[in-house]
Protein backbone atom coordinates (compact mmCIF):
# COMPACT_ATOMS: atom_id res chain seq x y z
CA UNK A 1 0.00 0.00 0.00
CA UNK A 2 2.85 2.66 0.92
CA UNK A 3 5.00 1.08 -2.18
CA UNK A 4 1.91 1.64 -4.80
CA UNK A 5 -0.54 4.46 -3.03
CA UNK A 6 -3.10 2.08 -3.72
CA UNK A 7 -4.25 -1.57 -4.08
CA UNK A 8 -4.84 -1.07 -7.44
CA UNK A 9 -1.75 -2.84 -9.06
CA UNK A 10 -1.86 -5.75 -6.22
CA UNK A 11 -3.71 -9.19 -7.54
CA UNK A 12 -4.89 -11.88 -5.03
CA UNK A 13 -1.61 -14.18 -6.23
CA UNK A 14 0.65 -11.29 -4.73
CA UNK A 15 -1.31 -11.86 -1.16
CA UNK A 16 -0.24 -15.66 -1.42
CA UNK A 17 3.37 -14.42 -2.17
CA UNK A 18 3.32 -12.52 0.77
CA UNK A 19 2.27 -14.61 3.02
CA UNK A 20 4.32 -17.36 1.80
CA UNK A 21 7.55 -15.08 2.51
CA UNK A 22 5.90 -14.11 5.87
CA UNK A 23 5.03 -17.52 7.43
CA UNK A 24 7.40 -20.00 4.66
CA UNK A 25 4.30 -21.60 4.62
CA UNK A 26 1.90 -22.20 1.27
CA UNK A 27 -1.49 -20.64 1.53
CA UNK A 28 -2.66 -22.23 -2.09
CA UNK A 29 -5.08 -24.66 -0.56
CA UNK A 30 -6.55 -22.02 1.98
CA UNK A 31 -7.11 -19.49 -0.97
CA UNK A 32 -10.77 -20.23 -0.86
CA UNK A 33 -10.68 -18.06 2.53
CA UNK A 34 -8.05 -15.67 2.25
CA UNK A 35 -9.74 -14.10 -1.00
CA UNK A 36 -12.93 -13.28 -0.54
CA UNK A 37 -11.19 -11.46 2.90
CA UNK A 38 -8.98 -9.53 0.63
CA UNK A 39 -12.07 -8.79 -1.90
CA UNK A 40 -13.47 -7.20 1.46
CA UNK A 41 -10.28 -5.67 2.82
CA UNK A 42 -9.23 -3.57 -0.92
CA UNK A 43 -13.24 -2.71 -1.20
CA UNK A 44 -13.10 -0.88 1.96
CA UNK A 45 -9.28 0.33 2.13
CA UNK A 46 -9.83 1.73 -1.86
CA UNK A 47 -11.98 4.58 -0.24
CA UNK A 48 -8.90 5.78 1.47
CA UNK A 49 -5.94 6.55 -1.13
CA UNK A 50 -2.22 7.97 0.34
CA UNK A 51 -3.51 11.41 -1.29
CA UNK A 52 0.58 12.55 -0.95
CA UNK A 53 1.44 10.16 -3.01
CA UNK A 54 3.56 11.04 -5.97
CA UNK A 55 5.77 8.99 -8.50
CA UNK A 56 8.95 10.92 -9.58
CA UNK A 57 11.08 10.24 -12.79
CA UNK A 58 13.45 12.59 -14.36
CA UNK A 59 10.93 14.98 -15.62
CA UNK A 60 8.15 13.35 -15.44
CA UNK A 61 5.26 12.96 -12.17
CA UNK A 62 2.29 10.90 -11.56
CA UNK A 63 -0.09 11.41 -8.82
CA UNK A 64 -2.69 8.92 -7.59
CA UNK A 65 -5.33 10.23 -10.05
CA UNK A 66 -2.68 9.78 -13.39
CA UNK A 67 -1.81 6.32 -12.11
CA UNK A 68 -5.64 5.65 -11.12
CA UNK A 69 -6.55 5.61 -14.84
CA UNK A 70 -4.99 2.44 -14.92
CA UNK A 71 -7.93 0.85 -12.65
CA UNK A 72 -10.06 -0.83 -14.20
CA UNK A 73 -11.35 0.31 -17.66
CA UNK A 74 -10.43 3.72 -17.29
CA UNK A 75 -8.66 5.97 -20.00
CA UNK A 76 -5.32 6.25 -20.08
CA UNK A 77 -3.92 9.65 -19.38
CA UNK A 78 -0.58 11.89 -21.16
CA UNK A 79 1.02 11.69 -17.83
CA UNK A 80 0.92 8.00 -17.96
CA UNK A 81 1.74 7.19 -21.27
CA UNK A 82 4.79 9.46 -21.74
CA UNK A 83 6.37 8.24 -17.96
CA UNK A 84 6.14 4.82 -19.54
CA UNK A 85 7.45 5.24 -22.79
CA UNK A 86 10.50 6.91 -20.87
CA UNK A 87 11.25 3.53 -19.20
CA UNK A 88 11.11 1.98 -22.57
CA UNK A 89 13.36 4.07 -23.72
CA UNK A 90 15.65 3.18 -21.22
CA UNK A 91 15.26 -0.44 -20.90
CA UNK A 92 16.30 -0.55 -24.73
CA UNK A 93 19.32 1.49 -23.69
CA UNK A 94 18.05 4.61 -26.04
CA UNK A 95 18.29 2.98 -29.08
CA UNK A 96 14.09 3.81 -29.43
CA UNK A 97 12.45 6.74 -29.39
CA UNK A 98 9.07 7.26 -27.63
CA UNK A 99 7.62 10.72 -28.98
CA UNK A 100 5.97 12.50 -26.16
CA UNK A 101 1.87 11.81 -26.64
CA UNK A 102 1.53 16.17 -27.53
CA UNK A 103 3.95 15.49 -30.24
CA UNK A 104 1.33 14.42 -33.34
CA UNK A 105 -1.13 17.05 -32.14
CA UNK A 106 1.09 19.71 -32.32
CA UNK A 107 2.20 18.61 -35.50
CA UNK A 108 -1.27 18.26 -36.67
CA UNK A 109 -1.93 21.80 -35.65
CA UNK A 110 1.02 24.09 -36.15
CA UNK A 111 3.18 21.66 -38.18
CA UNK A 112 6.90 21.03 -38.04
CA UNK A 113 7.56 24.14 -36.71
CA UNK A 114 5.67 24.15 -33.94
CA UNK A 115 7.09 20.51 -32.70
CA UNK A 116 10.97 20.68 -34.34
CA UNK A 117 12.47 22.39 -30.90
CA UNK A 118 10.93 19.23 -29.38
CA UNK A 119 13.58 16.90 -30.80
CA UNK A 120 16.22 19.42 -31.02
CA UNK A 121 18.10 17.91 -28.28
CA UNK A 122 17.69 14.04 -29.81
CA UNK A 123 19.64 12.83 -32.81
CA UNK A 124 16.55 10.45 -34.05
CA UNK A 125 18.40 9.43 -36.89
CA UNK A 126 20.68 7.32 -34.11
CA UNK A 127 17.65 5.62 -32.59
CA UNK A 128 16.51 2.78 -34.87
CA UNK A 129 13.44 2.74 -34.26
CA UNK A 130 10.42 5.67 -33.35
CA UNK A 131 7.66 4.94 -31.33
CA UNK A 132 4.87 7.75 -31.96
CA UNK A 133 1.38 7.47 -30.04
CA UNK A 134 -1.43 9.16 -31.80
CA UNK A 135 -4.59 10.33 -30.12
CA UNK A 136 -7.53 10.79 -32.73
CA UNK A 137 -10.37 12.35 -30.64
CA UNK A 138 -10.54 9.45 -28.21
CA UNK A 139 -8.92 6.53 -29.67
CA UNK A 140 -4.78 5.66 -28.75
CA UNK A 141 -3.53 4.04 -32.16
CA UNK A 142 0.49 3.82 -32.35
CA UNK A 143 2.83 4.63 -35.44
CA UNK A 144 6.30 3.51 -35.59
CA UNK A 145 9.64 4.88 -38.00
CA UNK A 146 11.95 1.88 -38.26
CA UNK A 147 15.05 4.91 -39.66
CA UNK A 148 17.27 1.60 -40.96
CA UNK A 149 15.12 -0.36 -43.19
CA UNK A 150 12.60 3.19 -43.97
CA UNK A 151 9.36 1.53 -43.16
CA UNK A 152 6.65 2.61 -40.95
CA UNK A 153 4.19 0.83 -39.31
CA UNK A 154 0.51 1.47 -37.74
CA UNK A 155 -0.44 -0.55 -35.12
CA UNK A 156 -4.54 -0.48 -34.68
CA UNK A 157 -6.19 -2.18 -32.22
CA UNK A 158 -9.64 -1.58 -33.22
CA UNK A 159 -8.57 -0.95 -36.61
CA UNK A 160 -10.84 1.97 -37.46
CA UNK A 161 -8.15 4.60 -37.55
CA UNK A 162 -5.93 3.69 -40.24
CA UNK A 163 -6.83 5.19 -43.34
CA UNK A 164 -6.90 8.35 -41.14
CA UNK A 165 -3.48 7.82 -39.85
CA UNK A 166 -1.66 6.25 -43.17
CA UNK A 167 -2.96 9.69 -44.98
CA UNK A 168 -0.96 11.76 -42.08
CA UNK A 169 1.95 10.35 -42.23
CA UNK A 170 1.96 10.22 -46.07
CA UNK A 171 2.01 13.40 -46.02
CA UNK A 172 5.02 14.08 -43.16
CA UNK A 173 7.27 11.06 -44.55
CA UNK A 174 6.76 10.36 -47.67
CA UNK A 175 10.35 8.18 -47.95
CA UNK A 176 8.78 6.00 -45.88
CA UNK A 177 6.82 3.01 -47.34
CA UNK A 178 3.91 2.71 -45.28
CA UNK A 179 2.97 -1.14 -43.76
CA UNK A 180 -0.18 -1.36 -42.03
CA UNK A 181 -0.20 -4.33 -39.47
CA UNK A 182 -3.79 -6.33 -39.44
CA UNK A 183 -2.70 -9.53 -37.76
CA UNK A 184 -2.25 -7.79 -34.27
CA UNK A 185 -3.82 -8.15 -30.69
CA UNK A 186 -7.05 -6.27 -30.89
CA UNK A 187 -8.99 -5.08 -28.34
CA UNK A 188 -13.23 -6.16 -27.42
CA UNK A 189 -14.15 -3.01 -25.63
CA UNK A 190 -14.00 1.08 -26.20
CA UNK A 191 -11.92 1.31 -22.96
CA UNK A 192 -8.26 0.06 -23.57
CA UNK A 193 -6.45 1.59 -26.79
CA UNK A 194 -3.98 3.16 -24.75
CA UNK A 195 -2.62 -0.23 -22.78
CA UNK A 196 -2.40 -1.45 -26.26
CA UNK A 197 -0.28 1.20 -27.49
CA UNK A 198 1.92 0.93 -24.42
CA UNK A 199 2.23 -3.02 -25.04
CA UNK A 200 2.70 -3.15 -28.63
CA UNK A 201 5.74 0.12 -27.59
CA UNK A 202 7.26 -2.18 -25.51
CA UNK A 203 7.23 -5.25 -27.04
CA UNK A 204 8.45 -3.76 -30.23
CA UNK A 205 10.86 -2.04 -28.44
CA UNK A 206 12.77 -4.71 -26.71
CA UNK A 207 12.09 -7.04 -29.91
CA UNK A 208 9.36 -9.51 -28.72
CA UNK A 209 6.38 -11.11 -30.02
CA UNK A 210 3.19 -9.35 -29.82
CA UNK A 211 1.81 -12.33 -27.97
CA UNK A 212 -1.15 -10.93 -25.61
CA UNK A 213 -5.19 -10.17 -26.20
CA UNK A 214 -7.93 -8.87 -24.38
CA UNK A 215 -8.28 -11.12 -21.76
CA UNK A 216 -4.53 -10.45 -20.48
CA UNK A 217 -4.90 -6.50 -20.42
CA UNK A 218 -6.19 -6.36 -16.95
CA UNK A 219 -2.61 -8.05 -15.49
CA UNK A 220 -1.32 -5.98 -17.76
CA UNK A 221 -2.60 -2.62 -16.57
CA UNK A 222 -1.84 -4.09 -13.08
CA UNK A 223 2.28 -4.03 -14.47
CA UNK A 224 2.59 -1.34 -16.10
CA UNK A 225 0.91 0.28 -12.69
CA UNK A 226 4.07 -1.43 -10.50
CA UNK A 227 6.59 -0.59 -13.30
CA UNK A 228 5.48 3.17 -12.68
CA UNK A 229 6.02 2.94 -9.57
CA UNK A 230 9.12 1.13 -9.60
CA UNK A 231 10.81 3.53 -12.68
CA UNK A 232 11.71 0.26 -14.23
CA UNK A 233 10.66 -2.29 -16.45
CA UNK A 234 10.36 -5.17 -15.27
CA UNK A 235 11.80 -8.50 -17.05
CA UNK A 236 8.54 -10.75 -16.84
CA UNK A 237 6.00 -9.31 -19.09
Amino acid sequence: YRSYGSFIPLQKSDVLKHLKRRFNADFIDRKNVIFPEVTKYRAAIIQKPVPSFRVVYKKHTLTLDDLSTLADQNWLNDQVMNMYGELIMDSAHHKVHFLNSFFHRQLMTKGYDGVKRWTKQVDLFSKNLLLVPIHLEVHWCLVTADSVKKKICIYDSQGNAIQKVARVTADFMSFFVTLIHVLIPQQTNENDCGVFVLEYSRCLALGKPLHFSQKDIPKIRKRIYKELCDCKLHEQG
